[in-house]
């Protein structure tokens, strides 16, 4: 047996000026404790003072969304697992925000944050043997711009991306053609985890298939909408600076499985047949209440759940039409009825969780009224059917949706209700949770329902600037610009008011529809202990264990 150790005193020091760039992520909204144990809802066990290390750890997810490339996935469902694989840069404190090493033991940026010069640790290497220097890095970023519309948010996050120097093993030094203060944060994200250099240069459908990182677990096994396994490396010694203990990771073994009924889900993990399950709806947590079943809750920063509208279908290009949507929705009811006690309406295109947060409620209220007399204004009229017309068009969309999460589907029925009681027609097509990035990427959708998740505001600027990836399909405006500020601002007060401004926008607008604040909530066995969260409220098990 072993005991779990701090791994304060080696925190390594940051030599440069990213303390000012990095206030900027840990002011109101700053994520909250991994746990929320202070939450009275929340079960968590004790554990015991000594870890036992070793055995398999089983985790029952709701999906597959077909890739286990980091930079090609944007699901928690399989986040989970292939977070695993590959190290970062840099890892962001849940806590607080602030940035601190991981493969770079320091950096340093300049004034203008478009020069970022990491120098990395030495020892770590890739499972393949092959080093973590310079030239990895730099192999990495180089091809992270050519990923095709599986990868919009890695090409996203190097925006103005001019190139990546090797100046010598352990140093290298990216450069952006503009101030980019959100790409420190982003070097914490799984999405710029590093691949070995050979895995790397793989196609992008290759990539999908196997990955070789540097990370604590290596890929045995992948069955598409089946199963993901994972091995410890045993010789694992370059963890992040947040993690409990050094040297390799508790547990010997991973075993994710995709099950996609939440019930079944349910009674696996209360029988004891898994060890840990995702996508704990509202009668999850009833079912569990009580029992000896640990309730691990813990809010995700970004893009909240709601409806993401393609601005180029003539109807949802009308802003009155996309004011009526969002003052028809119930954000209250929906979140009573569906979801758990730990969820909150969305106040925000942002939530609140999440770095540089700024209240929007006032422009996101339910109010049936308004939405029928925006409409009525903008020139439609009721037809007998109850749903408004103009022009011989019907105020009538649909929208995309995924099932890899299992509070989905009865949320959007609701809005659908709610929507058909101000004379808005919906209908709801389910699409394949593999096909979700291309679709979203080529605008094969009129409303889509879903959510992105990053510590970070500048998920605003990757979502919503008609000069990026522009998935939403929106025309050039004003909003472009503070999207773009914000990202250059290296001032954290500038900074802070440009983000304020960007949401208020993107709200004004009615760009999308927020609807509600995602908050992961695992369930785990009464012998499982130390499951974490990372910034991004994606579960870390480097420190994880199962007692006796």
């Amino acid at each position: 047996m072993t005991t779990p150790r701090s791994r304060a005193a080696r925190r390594l020091t940051v030599l440069s000026s990213a303390t000012l760039l990095l206030a900027a992520c840990s002011g109101a909204g700053a994520a909250s404790t991994s746990n929320n144990a202070a939450d009275p809802a929340a079960q968590t066990a004790q554990a015991p003072d000594e870890v036992t290390p070793g055995g398999t750890l089983r985790f029952a997810v709701g999906s597959d969304q077909g890739c286990v490339d980091p930079a090609q996935v944007g699901s928690n469902d399989t986040i989970y697992s292939v977070r695993h694989l590959v190290d970062s840069l840099t890892d962001q404190d849940p806590e607080t925000g602030e940035i601190v090493p991981w493969l770079a033991e320091s950096w340093e940026v300049s004034d203008d944050a478009s020069t970022y010069t990491f120098t990395l640790r030495e020892g770590a290497t890739f499972s393949d043997g092959a080093p973590v220097d310079a030239e990895a890095v730099k192999a990495n970023l180089d091809r992270l711009t050519e990923l095709g519309a599986r990868g919009t948010l890695a090409r996203g996050y190097l925006a103005g991306y001019e190139g990546t120097e090797a100046v010598d093993e352990r140093t290298v030094t990216v450069s952006f053609d503009a101030p980019n203060a959100q790409f420190l944060q982003a070097t914490s994200t799984h999405t710029l985890g590093l691949l070995s250099p050979e895995s790397a240069a793989q196609t992008d459908d290759e990539r999908c298939a196997s990955v070789i990182g540097s990370g604590p677990f290596v890929l045995d096994s992948y069955t598409p909408n089946a199963s993901i396994t994972l091995d410890k490396r045993a010789d694992y010694d370059w963890g992040s600076s947040l993690w409990q203990h050094e040297g390799a990771a508790y547990l010997d073994r991973l075993e994710f499985s995709v099950v996609p009924e939440s019930g079944v889900r349910l009674g696996a993990v209360q029988s004891g047949e898994v060890d840990v399950i995702g996508n704990i709806a509202s009668q999850d947590e009833l079912a569990l209440s009580g029992s000896d079943v640990q309730l691990l809750p813990r809010s995700n920063p970004g893009i909240p759940f709601g409806l993401y509208l393609n601005h180029e279908v003539p109807l949802l290009s009308d802003p009155a039409v996309r004011k009526a949507i969002s003052h028809a929705i119930n954000r209250e009811e929906i979140t009573g009825a569906v979801y758990t006690s730990f969820v909150l309406p969305a106040t925000s295109s942002l939530s609140s969780t999440t770095p540089l947060y700024a209240d929007q409620s006032p422009l996101l209220g339910h109010d049936p009224a308004v939405a029928e007399q925006v409409l009525q204004e903008a020139g439609f009229t009721q037809g007998a059917d109850g749903i408004y017309e103009r022009g011989g068009e019907r105020a009538a969309f649909e929208i995309l949706w995924f099932n890899n999460a299992a509070t989905n589907a009865p949320t959007l029925e609701l809005i659908q209700q709610q929507l058909a009681a101000v004379g808005i027609e919906v209908t709801l097509s389910e699409g394949q949770v593999a096909d979700w990035g291309t679709r979203i990427a080529e605008g094969d959708y009129q409303a889509n329902w879903g959510n992105l998740t990053r510590a970070d505001a500048d998920i605003l600027r990757t979502s919503y600037s008609s000069e990026g990836a522009n998935s939403y399909r929106l025309p050039a405006s004003d909003l472009d610009q503070v999207l773009a500020d914000q990202a250059a601002a290296a001032d954290p007060a500038e900074r802070a008011d440009l983000a304020a401004q960007a949401q208020e926008g993107v709200v004004a607008g009615y760009h999308s529809v927020p609807v509600v604040e995602l908050t992961t909530v695992l369930a785990a066995g009464p012998t499982v202990y130390g499951v974490a969260y990372d910034a991004s409220s994606r579960v870390q098990l480097f420190d994880a264990w199962i007692g006796q």
